[in-house]
């Protein structure tokens, strides 16, 4: 029990943490006006023009400047996938991640249960696959809230270690790509994230160290992909799923009652439910 229970403290601690050519005008030649007087009509003078009254020629306009590019947007796709891997004393936790703009669905195996977390608007939905009972809980107004500046629900550890101060310590190669690592140190310990050195920003490597029980655990994110063809019914619950529908307010409160988990299975990603 102790051991089960360590896996899922481990499992939450490593997780929760895109011109027209103009036609020239033809003017008559100096012949013409010859050709259309009559045999006996009578030569025209040629006027003389006063120098004072010529008309200066105009200056050339200069080239207009190239009109400047717009800046290419960049668009991510709207679905993801990708594998994580954590390490810890107590073992290996296999997750898979599929999301589908701002719903997300993982499957985690811990101590051989699978765990399934599903998010899609309002609801928060955690339950045990085996066992067939979870909870439905209400999500917060600031998760919600953050869905609407997040690219994906998961994969989101450099923004959130940025929010909490996490500076650049070096480049490097990791998995034959080019990532940096950044790094955010305090009172609870040490948390390093590993990332791609472009605009998607992708996380290939979290390592979490706590103070308090001076454990590292350490996640891999394998096998990122986009683009996948993945059904609305995806994210729902499975059907025959026994589920206990809680307010964001029940849940808390018998969180603190129960001084722990709430349900067959724990929230595993608190910032999806709470917004922090």
């Amino acid at each position: 029990m102790r051991r089960t229970r360590n896996a899922w403290l481990c499992a939450g601690l490593a997780l929760a943490l895109p011109m027209a050519p103009l036609a020239a005008a033809q003017s008559p030649g100096p012949g013409a006006a010859a050709q259309t007087a009559g045999p006996g009509a009578m030569p025209q003078p040629t006027q003389l023009e006063h120098p004072s009254s010529r008309v200066p020629p105009k200056a050339a306009a200069p080239p207009a400047e190239p009109a400047a590019r717009p800046t290419p947007v960049l668009v991510l796709p709207d679905t993801w996938y990708a594998q994580a891997l954590t390490h810890s004393d107590v073992g290996i936790n296999v997750t898979h991640f599929w999301s589908k703009g701002k719903m997300m669905r993982a499957e985690t195996v811990v101590a051989g249960r699978r765990v399934v977390t599903i998010v899609n608007g309002d609801k928060y939905y955690a339950y045990d696959a085996l066992q067939r009972s979870g909870v439905a809980i209400e999500r917060s107004e600031d998760a919600k809230a953050l869905d609407k500046g997040r690219d994906r629900p998961f994969g989101n550890e450099w923004a959130v270690l940025l929010r909490q101060g996490a500076e650049l310590i070096r480049s490097e190669i990791l998995g034959g790509r080019e990532v940096e690592l950044y790094q955010v140190t305090d009172g609870i310990g040490r948390r390093q994230v590993w990332v791609t050195k472009d605009a998607i920003r992708l996380p290939l490597r979290l390592d979490v160290y706590t103070r308090k029980s001076a454990r590292t655990i350490q996640t891999d994110f394998l096998n990122w992909q986009t683009g996948l063809p993945i059904d609305d019914v995806f994210f729902s619950p499975d059907p025959g799923i026994n589920l206990t529908e809680l307010t964001l307010d029940e849940y808390t409160k018998l969180r603190r009652d129960r001084m722990g988990q709430v349900g067959p299975v724990p929230v595993l990603y608190s910032d999806l439910l709470h917004g922090y």
